[in-house]
């Protein structure tokens, strides 16, 4: 049987729109209790909700690790490290009835920290999470001793994981630039500058708790102020008082 040259182009082309457009299918599956008791021990986060805040959590984290695949490079995942960085992607976002990480589609967990050129052995290699670009994009890249401290006792106001997802909140807009078009009504964009801005050069003169790497850029400052949010809301309430009502906005979420 013979097929018009027009008629196999069609063809190839409503396929190929088939698999570009078609919507992820969730794969879900109930957390088990071995999930449960390590986010009720690991997620100081998901500690401090309540019953019914819970289980909205648990329900997040199901429908991400539905949708992002999860690989080990020279490691092998276990059920601890799909949790953090489950639990890294819905932080920031827990405050939304709907949001799905649209420019997320796998995150890859190294060892420990990696280089630019995505190399986890050898020299230079001060990296401890990226979100992709280029031939990389749609894929987040961190360090599983970086993620796990993070979720730790002793990580203070950092968390790596939580830090590079909101990088990728900040570019769900276009742009990362440490200004939130999608979180951030029109009014409040001028001011947030001016804030972020006046907190820059508080930290440049060293008059400041906050991370040095936040002054690195715009981007940067958010994503540091960010972590210290989630992790350590009460210090930040306390020292930085405005700071913490702006990005309790930003997140909308009750602290």
């Amino acid at each position: 049987m013979n097929f018009s040259p027009y008629l196999i182009l069609a063809t190839t082309l409503a396929i190929a729109l088939y698999f570009i457009f078609k919507k992820k299918k969730l794969v879900k599956r109930p957390l088990s209790k071995l999930e449960l008791q390590l986010l009720g021990t690991q997620v100081d986060f998901y500690i401090r909700l309540d019953a019914d805040k819970r289980k909205l959590f648990e329900e997040k984290v199901i429908a991400f690790l539905g949708a992002v695949k999860i690989e080990g490079i020279g490691l092998e995942i276990t059920a601890l490290d799909k949790l953090l960085i489950a639990s890294s992607a819905v932080i920031p976002i827990f405050g939304f009835d709907s949001w799905e990480y649209k420019n997320l589609t796998s995150v890859l967990l190294y060892p420990n920290t990696f280089n630019k050129d995505f190399q986890f052995e050898g020299g230079k290699r001060n990296i401890m999470g990226m979100v992709g670009t280029g031939y990389m994009n749609g894929q987040m890249i961190l360090s599983q001793a970086a993620l796990r401290h993070g979720f730790s006792k002793s990580a203070g106001k950092e968390n790596t994981g939580i830090h590079e997802f909101v990088h990728l909140l900040d570019l769900s807009d276009g742009a990362t630039d440490g200004i939130p078009e999608n979180l951030l009504t029109h009014e409040y964009i001028i001011p947030w500058v001016k804030m972020m801005h006046k907190e820059m050069e508080m930290i440049a003169k060293d008059k400041s708790d906050i991370n040095p790497y936040a002054i690195t850029n715009e981007a940067e400052f958010f994503a540091v102020v960010s972590e210290y949010f989630f992790e350590q809301p009460g210090i930040l309430k306390d020292k930085h008082p405005d700071l913490y009502e702006r990005l309790s906005e930003i997140f909308a979420q009750e602290r």
